[in-house]
């Protein structure tokens, strides 16, 4: 449970039709097997202790008899445990018979919650034998104690700050006024649903629809889980499906009918409960009303820390299959070409001015202008793509600037700033062997210079190039590569670039522009302003310096859109890129990510205005309202007892 995670547990026993005595020892040994492996939510079918299929068999004493021992017995194989069991279970109280989920934790029966809306359409007719539930929880008598009834349960758990888990069943989040809205509201982080829903063709899409859109909607860990194999195929199949979701993505499923007949199934996952907190602080919307008449019980459980069987994605901002991944690159274009169309077409602007060095950055720029122009109507010779060689350009890298801007149909101009930048060193007293911070910020700011005079020349607007995750890291010249009239790239990250290059290579049609597209991928990157090696070679590597680019949007994604403390970025990080990066080496890329994040954010404090494309981002006008003098000490701290 340390960092906010918690195991669970859905397990799909194969049942016998009104047999409690060997459903229950089925029952326990899926649960003995879930505890085995750390869970400490498990959730089990509707009704799995009879079979949700028994019909009028539920008005016979003998099954209801079984039905409580049964219980009785599942309760007792959980002493000794404090893992939190929802079995299904037909409850008999005051001569009603109610379908309700029985949570069992340490050998008791801690509440009984009710279903509250029972299907009596198609092939259901639960009212026919059962009566909806309270909302409101009671006290009822029942194996001598007073035990808590009533749909409006809330368990509170003690292991991890937060941790609240509702219960519903079934048809309950099928209806327009679903109890787990109610639940997520009143504090549930965690619902459950025991359900018992049968097979027909399209249903299983449908149901994945439906329960991906409550989790979203309430924020919630969610966890379906319905009846399989043993259940009566009268006149109905049922298919064992589970899901598991958070915030609307799955963490993990099974399908129907994916497991050998007559088996049963269970399944894991790892749910975050201290990321939804986090997105619910962050949601200022979130709650707006309090339900009233709620009982939150107390629920104690050991923090114990278990392995954790989640992957994380080591590329965070992109989608790990091409299909979703060409849709992705689609989409983020479209948004940047038409983000600047439109600060085009509000000033009356038909010129641009983008300079080109043969890098990713400015690469991806000089696509989205031209596409941007081509939205508008304007003619592509409008837009001047400046080369401007100085000390660190490469023969690989002038080629490629030349070549892109002449198959874009650009205009192509150089401005060779080796001349201005060493007579502008003479003038402030820089040695020009002497390759420190000034040598190389001199050349961006006289690059950015010659730009802005061009877009005053050409009636045009200067076209920023610069990155999300070189905001993040501040690795930009103040007031140089820093500043645009408008920054096209300023919401990708740079594992995004790339894909978004490639993207268009291989869509684009024009082999030579393609080809040219292709070697720009394959070209390190750097911002080249110290001097080639002796070959000719790009010398100055900026992941050498700086540090992995897909490490730092990994961090950037976890402390900006999930919230998360660095120990525990530390720890997804070091599973996320097992094998890739020592622990070591990730420890200390995380740290310079922190110094820098904080150091830079007078940066990003200014930055000019560029369109918003994805769920993280660092305008001082949107996203990220961070003081620019904030303190990194706690942050530090953290990374240091590592």
């Amino acid at each position: 449970m340390k960092d906010g995670f918690i195991k669970a547990a859905a397990a799909v026993p194969v049942i016998k039709v009104a047999d409690p005595v060997c459903n229950a020892e089925r029952i326990i040994a899926l649960y003995k097997e879930a505890v085995e492996n750390g869970a400490k939510i498990i959730v089990f079918p509707e009704l799995c202790i009879t079979g949700y299929t028994c019909h009028d068999l539920f008005l016979q004493d003998e099954l209801l008899r079984g039905a409580a021992a049964a219980l009785e017995q599942i309760a007792k194989a959980t002493e000794g445990d404090d893992a939190l069991a929802f079995v299904g279970f037909p409850l008999e109280w005051e001569g009603k018979l109610y379908n309700t989920a029985a949570v069992l934790q340490g050998g008791k029966i801690l509440a009984f919650i009710p279903k509250r809306f029972l299907p009596n359409y198609a092939e259901f007719y639960e009212l026919r034998q059962f009566t909806p539930g309270p909302s409101v929880a009671e006290m009822i008598s029942y194996g001598g104690r007073q035990i808590p009834f009533g749909s409006r349960i809330i368990l509170d758990v003690d292991c991890i700050k937060d941790l609240e888990i509702a219960a519903e069943i079934c048809e309950d989040a099928w209806v327009v006024n679903a109890p787990d809205i109610e639940h997520a509201m009143a504090g549930a982080n965690v619902i459950v649903n025991l359900s018992a829903s049968n097979e027909t063709v399209g249903k299983d899409d449908y149901r994945r629809m439906l329960f991906s859109s409550i989790s979203a909607r309430t924020m919630t860990d969610y966890i379906y889980c319905s009846a399989g194999d043993g259940e009566s195929t009268q006149d109905i199949v049922f298919g064992g499906r589970i899901m598991m979701l958070e915030n609307g993505t799955m963490l993990s499923e099974r399908g129907i009918f994916d497991n050998p007949y007559n088996s049963g199934k269970i399944t894991f996952a790892d749910l975050d409960i201290s990321r939804l907190n986090f997105e619910r602080r962050r949601m200022t919307t979130y709650f707006s009303v309090q339900p009233e008449n709620y009982l939150h019980l107390p629920v104690h459980m050991e923090r114990v820390e278990t392995r954790l069987q989640r992957c994380f994605d080591p590329h965070p901002f992109v989608p790990s299959d091409r299909e979703g991944r060409n849709r992705r690159c689609e989409e983020i274009l479209n948004i940047q070409a038409r983000g600047l169309a439109k600060r085009l077409s509000h000033i009356g602007c038909k010129a641009a001015v983008i300079g080109v060095s043969g890098g990713l950055d400015s690469t991806l720029a000089l696509l989205v202008t031209a596409r941007a122009f081509d939205l508008l109507g304007i003619s592509r010779e409008n837009i001047q793509a400046v080369t401007m060689p100085a000390f660190g350009t490469t023969d690989r890298t002038y080629n490629n600037a030349l070549t892109l801007a002449k198959t874009l149909h650009t205009t192509l101009m150089e401005v060779n700033i080796r001349a201005s930048v060493t007579q502008h060193f003479q003038d402030i007293g820089q040695d020009m062997e002497n390759h420190d911070v000034t040598y190389e910020n001199g050349q961006a700011r006289e690059r950015t210079q010659v730009l802005m005079d061009l877009a005053n020349k050409a009636g045009g607007i200067v076209i920023g190039t610069g990155d999300l995750s070189e905001l993040a890291l501040g690795w930009a010249t103040y007031n140089g590569d820093h500043m645009s009239m408008y920054g096209v790239n300023c919401g990708v990250p740079k594992t995004l670039v790339s894909h978004l290059v490639r993207f268009f290579a291989e869509t684009t049609g024009d082999e030579q522009l393609s080809k040219c597209l292709f070697d720009v991928l394959d070209t390190p990157v750097s911002p080249e302003l110290l001097p080639p090696t002796g070959d000719g070679t790009i010398s100055q590597k900026t992941e050498d310096l700086v540090g992995p680019y897909e490490l730092h949007d990994f961090f950037l994604y976890h402390v900006l859109r999930a919230g998360e403390r660095p120990r525990k970025i530390y720890r997804e990080a070091k599973l996320a890129f097992s094998g890739v990066y020592s622990d070591e080496v990730i420890l200390q890329w995380e740290k310079t990510f922190y110094k820098r994040f904080f150091a830079q954010q007078f940066k990003r404090s200014c930055l000019p205005d560029g369109p918003k494309v994805g769920s993280v981002a660092v305008s001082p006008r949107g996203d990220l309202r961070m003081p620019s003098d904030a303190s990194r000490n706690l942050w530090m701290k953290e990374l240091e007892q590592l």
